[in-house]
């Protein structure tokens, strides 16, 4: 006798990139998706999508990504494609002081639909170590005030935390969500 398993659907979780232009959003998206490092990725204009499979405690997710653009103009928009969020996932570049001085907007942007969405907090370019400019404990500031769920350093070039930051925000996702 032949048994067949029950064939489980995918849980699809839509999650956001967000941050200043030039963080790196979409490098980080082109690593984490494609496995390599682009150098010569464009600004991203508006929103750009993403589709990525992985299994997190024997559950099938399908990520479904959205690249927020960072530019100033294309905010008035936002707000309403967070939309139906289960995380987010908000960068700043660690070697620009200046990318973390609308990180309040990012968040207030990410949590319009839900006020406690699990977000992670990103610190791009961790390779430049030597440019490196903010201190973590700086840093612990915004995760304490906005009840972020981790702080991660990430580099796509090298690919450090790039994985493993999208691993911790789906495991958060799921307990948010009261799945797990």
């Amino acid at each position: 006798m032949i048994e067949y398993k029950k064939y489980e659907r995918p849980l699809v979780l839509k999650v956001l990139t967000a941050g200043e232009g030039g963080v790196g959003k979409t490098t980080l998206l082109h690593r984490y998706i494609e496995g390599e490092f682009n150098a010569n990725t464009k600004m991203t204009i508006g929103v750009q999508f993403f589709l990525k499979e992985l299994e997190i405690n024997s559950k099938r997710i399908i990520l479904q990504i959205w690249d927020f653009g960072g530019q100033e103009r294309f905010r008035t928009l936002l707000k309403s494609y967070a939309n139906g969020a289960k995380g987010a996932i908000l960068m700043f570049d660690l070697t620009r002081p200046l990318t973390l001085d609308r990180i309040d907007d990012w968040v207030d942007i990410c949590r319009s639909d839900d006020p406690e969405l699990p977000i992670i907090f990103l610190g791009t370019k961790y390779d430049l170590k030597s440019e490196i400019s903010i201190e973590d404990d700086y840093i612990e500031e915004f995760l304490k005030k906005h009840n972020l769920i981790r702080f991660l350093k990430t580099s796509s070039k090298s690919g450090r935390n790039v994985k493993r930051s999208f691993e911790i925000l789906s495991e958060s996702i799921l307990e948010h969500l009261d799945i797990i």
